[in-house]
């Protein structure tokens, strides 16, 4: 069973910096693809960034473009976000997934990121 886990979530202030981490515990796989989304009280979820595993193709949502930097760790099946001059606007429990072929597959239990104006 493939297990993902999240981890850097917290609190932090307007403009500060935070750095999200998700990493594998289950069944070891390859995925083709993996990113975050997030989702507020009464949202939808809404994606916020993706990276390919094979080649690193990156991908970002508008909102958070210039200021996210997704990675990965292709040895550790980890992939990471770098959040960086975080707004209020950016509170949300973030959620990691991970994708084989089309589609998102698996998906983590979610870390909350709160930034106080």
């Amino acid at each position: 069973q493939v297990q993902l886990v999240e981890s850097g979530g917290g609190l932090v202030q307007a403009g500060g910096s935070l750095r999200l981490s998700c990493a594998n515990s289950g069944r070891t796989f390859t995925p083709s693809i993996m990113g975050w989304f997030r989702q507020g009280t009464g949202k939808e979820r809404e994606f916020v960034s993706s990276i390919r595993w094979s080649g690193g193709n990156t991908y970002y949502s508008n909102s958070v473009k210039g200021r996210f930097t997704i990675s990965r760790d292709n040895a550790k099946n980890t992939v990471f976000l770098q959040m960086n001059n975080l707004k209020p606007e950016d509170t949300d429990v973030y959620y990691c997934a991970a994708g084989i072929g089309s589609g998102w597959n698996y998906w983590g239990q979610g870390t909350q990121v709160t930034v106080s104006s």
